[in-house]
C-alpha cells in the first residue's frame, strides 16, 4: 500500500457545513476505556493524535467519559492539538452515563436529566477548551428507564443548548430505526453512530436510509467481533490486494455507502497509518462481489 494520507479516502459534509475526511479517528483507545487495558503511554497518545492531523484527518471522535485512571481523551486531544486547526471537527457524545461533574466519577449514572445533559455538554466544552461543540451525539442506552428521562426530552434539552450557541449540530447513537424516526421528529439529526462493520450488518437498512436522507452514518467498532469465517473472507481479498484484513474491512465500509464515515481508533502510530492507508484501497467489482 502507498503512504498513508487521509484525503484519498474522500470527504463528506456533515450537516451542510462540516467538511470532513471520510476516514477519521476515534480517541477511546487512548484511555484504555472501558477497563484501562492496553492504554498507550502519554507521549505515544499525543503522537498518534498529532500524526492523524498531519495525515489529513480532520474528524476526531471523543467523549468526556473516555476517562480512566486519570487519563482523559479530551485532555489528550487538547494537549496534542490546541489551538486547533481551523478545519478540525471534534465530535463528542453525552447520555445517561454522567460525564459532566467533578464530584461524580466517570460512568456514574444519572439518566437523561436536563441538568445532567447541560453539565455533560459544559464538561466537554471546558475539557476541550472550546466555546462550541461541532457535533454532539446523544448516546442512548437500552437500560434507560422512563424515570431517567426519554430521548425526546433529552433532544429537546440539547436543542435548547444548541440554540444557546453551545452546540452546532445534533446526532444520535446506539438507536433503532424507529428511534431515528422519533429523533428526526424532534430535532434535525445530522449523524447516526451505531455498531456496524463487515461482520455485523444488522443496520444495513439504516445505512441506506441515512444515505437517502443525507445523514452521516458513523459505525462504532468498525474492526471488532470478526469470527474466523469473516476474517477468512477479508483475508482472501487482502492477500490479492497486498493489504491487511483491517484495511480491507475499512475499505469495504467506505465502499458500502457514501453516507459512511469511519473512525477507527488505535494507540499506535503504525496502526494509525495502516488504517488511514485504507482510503487508498479502492475495492474492485470482483472484490465487492466476494465480500457481498
Amino acid at each position: 500500500m502507498t503512504t498513508a494520507d487521509a484525503t484519498p479516502g474522500g470527504h463528506s459534509v456533515i450537516g451542510g457545513d462540516l467538511d470532513v475526511t471520510r476516514i477519521g479517528y476515534g480517541s477511546m483507545k487512548l484511555t484504555g476505556w472501558p477497563d484501562g487495558a492496553r492504554r498507550p503511554a502519554r507521549d505515544t497518545a499525543l503522537a498518534v493524535l498529532r500524526r492523524a492531523v498531519e495525515l489529513g484527518v480532520n474528524h476526531i471522535d471523543t467523549s468526556y467519559y473516555y476517562n480512566r485512571d486519570g487519563v482523559a481523551a479530551n485532555e489528550l486531544i487538547r494537549a496534542a492539538l490546541h489551538p486547533y486547526p481551523d478545519d478540525l471537527v471534534i465530535v463528542t457524545k453525552v447520555g445517561p452515563i454522567m460525564e459532566g461533574d467533578e464530584d461524580l466519577k466517570p460512568g456514574t449514572r444519572v439518566g437523561l436529566t436536563a441538568d445532567g445533559l447541560r453539565r455533560a455538554v459544559e464538561a466537554n466544552l471546558s475539557s476541550l477548551g472550546i466555546d462550541r461543540l461541532d457535533l454532539v451525539n446523544l448516546r442512548m442506552d437500552a437500560a434507560v428507564t422512563p424515570e431517567e428521562g426519554s430521548m425526546e426530552s433529552a433532544l429537546e434539552t440539547l436543542s435548547g443548548l444548541r440554540d444557546e450557541g453551545l452546540i452546532r449540530h445534533l446526532g444520535i447513537s446506539n438507536v433503532s430505526a424507529p428511534q431515528l424516526a422519533e429523533a428526526q421528529a424532534v430535532a434535525p439529526i445530522v449523524s447516526v453512530q451505531n455498531l456496524y462493520n463487515f461482520g455485523r450488518r444488522e443496520h444495513d437498512a439504516m445505512v441506506d436510509s441515512c444515505a437517502r436522507a443525507g445523514i452521516a452514518f458513523v459505525p462504532f467498532f468498525p474492526l471488532s467481533d470478526f469470527d474466523d469465517a469473516v476474517t477468512a473472507r477479508l483475508a482472501k481479498v487482502a492477500a490479492r490486494r497486498d493489504a491487511t484484513v483491517p484495511q480491507v474491512a475499512l475499505a469495504w465500509l467506505l465502499a458500502r455507502s457514501p453516507s459512511i464515515l469511519v473512525i477507527p481508533g488505535t494507540g499506535s502510530v503504525a496502526h494509525l497509518e495502516e488504517n488511514i492507508a485504507a482510503g487508498q484501497l479502492p475495492l474492485s467489482a470482483e472484490d465487492l462481489a466476494e465480500l457481498a
